[in-house]
């Protein structure tokens, strides 16, 4: 045993710890700590209890590291068989993650606190492997180290299919939704335009794949992307084509490859605009929120122990949040829900209102379940997945095109906001006024968007 597992009470029983054995030829690898240092003990709390617990830290030899805790009923020290200590050199550096339980309804940096760990370091390159073993606050483990990055535990293009088809998410916008998402393909060929500083007036139309896009680079504020200039035509493709549009797949190693992240990319022509929610008043802001091309993303996190999928990630505006598998929504089987928030396109695990601010007074982002769906199983495409190598997957040349998808758009955002104050009391004017100067250039929808790769979960962890 590496360590303890544990997780809040209030949430269905779906953990994992991993254990080790030690096969070097003169079982080096692991050690019996030398003693053990009591961290907390329960003895102490006026709550009802089964019986007192008791956490307990290794203290490991000179040369190795602890990665987990021992969990007793009673106030004697553990056996050193109890747990093993591993090699330095097979640990990385750990980081508490996600509050598993405190004294209090909710943490308390003055009080004992656990936290579930994992790497500091979480890239495609970075070999930190989380042990799914818990930490308590003054407490100092390390995770453990793939030490012989071995990929054939990565699966191939037929199994990307198959956990693919199995896990696919189902997407659900919103009844009153007007923008919905296309395949890049038929943005390009629905008059997608290519724009370049200093020859503005002479747009050049994009290729089916993409071929005339600027390749790699960086953004330089040179190039981007805009909706065809007839009013009719720009209108139609702002709507986007739902039926026959498809997903993109950025598939990559996590966590020492323990773990298989699929990226599943949804690109929209247009972001509408903006409603605040203002205490108990719904105001539309005009024209912030507005953008040309949209891209958002859902994570499915996948164990390359067993297959299953242990978490899913949902991209928010500039964040996001993970859910754990026990936690999602699913229907026919295996597919989890998503929820497309309304002319934002945020994604979220269930529907409802989030409201981005504090105070009662922010952006709205709703959310329900409609008829308007989208079975991502149906239309995807893998675009990306470099553990294969260089010649298995043949990327398409938009992905590397790493300028703006829209044009950066300008309006006065004072005109915008006097528009709205007109209809508020006098008391929240100032509050709303002071709220909508802090959103970030990417709410507002003044700067137009990359593409996935710019993105810096391309190469990395979500958060």
């Amino acid at each position: 045993m590496l360590g303890c597992y544990a997780q809040p009470n209030n949430r269905l029983l779906s953990g994992w710890v991993l254990a080790a054995k030690d096969e070097s030829s003169d079982d080096s690898l692991l050690k019996q700590p030398v003693d053990y240092t009591l961290v907390w003990s329960s003895e102490s709390l006026k709550i009802k209890q089964d019986g007192n617990g008791y956490i307990w830290l290794p203290v490991a030899p000179q040369g190795y590291k602890a990665v987990g805790h021992v969990v007793t009923n009673t106030n004697a020290k553990p056996s050193p068989d109890k747990i093993r200590c591993v090699r330095s050199d097979f640990t990385d550096e750990a980081e508490n993650y996600t509050w598993i339980w405190g004294p209090g309804k909710d943490m308390n940096a003055n009080e004992i606190n656990f936290f579930s760990s994992r790497p500091v370091n979480r890239g495609t390159q970075d070999m930190g492997v989380c042990v799914g073993t818990f930490v308590a606050q003054k407490s100092s483990l390390a995770c453990l180290k793939n030490v012989k990055p071995n990929l054939s535990c990565m699966p191939n293009l037929e199994q990307i299919d198959t956990l693919f088809k199995a896990y696919s998410p189902w997407i659900y916008f919103h009844p009153k939704e007007a923008y919905l998402p296309s395949s890049v393909t038929w943005f390009f060929m629905n008059g997608a335009l290519l724009y370049t500083t200093g020859e503005e007036s002479k747009p050049v139309p994009i290729e089916q794949t993409g071929s005339n896009l600027p390749q790699g680079g960086s953004n330089d504020g040179k190039y981007w992307l805009d909706l065809p200039v007839d009013e009719a035509n720009k209108e139609r493709v702002k709507k986007g084509d739902l039926q026959n549009s498809q997903v993109y797949l950025h598939v990559k190693p996590m966590l020492g490859a323990t773990y298989t992240d699929i990226a599943i990319w949804v690109f929209y022509p247009f972001n509408g605009p903006a409603k605040a929610k203002v205490e108990l008043i719904d105001i539309p802001l005009g024209k912030i929120g507005e953008h040309v091309g949209d891209w958002e993303h859902v994570t499915l996190r996948i164990s390359n122990f067993n297959g299953e999928l242990h978490r899913m990630y949902f991209s928010e505006h500039s964040g996001g949040s993970w859910v754990d598998g026990s936690d999602l929504e699913f229907q026919h089987g295996n597919k989890p829900c998503a929820y497309s928030s309304l002319h934002g396109h945020a994604m979220y695990s269930k529907p409802g209102l989030v409201l981005q601010g504090s105070g009662g007074i922010g952006i709205r982002n709703d959310t329900a379940k409609s008829k308007i769906v989208m079975d991502t199983g149906l239309q995807f495409s893998v675009v990306a997945a470099e553990y294969l190598g260089t010649t298995a997957v043949v990327e398409p040349p938009w992905l590397n095109y790493f300028r703006k998808w829209g044009p950066n758009i300008s309006y006065d955002l004072a005109d915008e906001i006097k528009k709205v104050e007109k209809i508020l009391p006098g008391k929240l004017k100032t509050a709303f006024e002071k709220f909508v100067n802090g959103l970030p250039n990417e709410v507002l929808g003044e700067e137009g968007p990359t593409g996935p790769k710019v993105k810096r979960n391309w190469n990395g962890d979500e958060i």
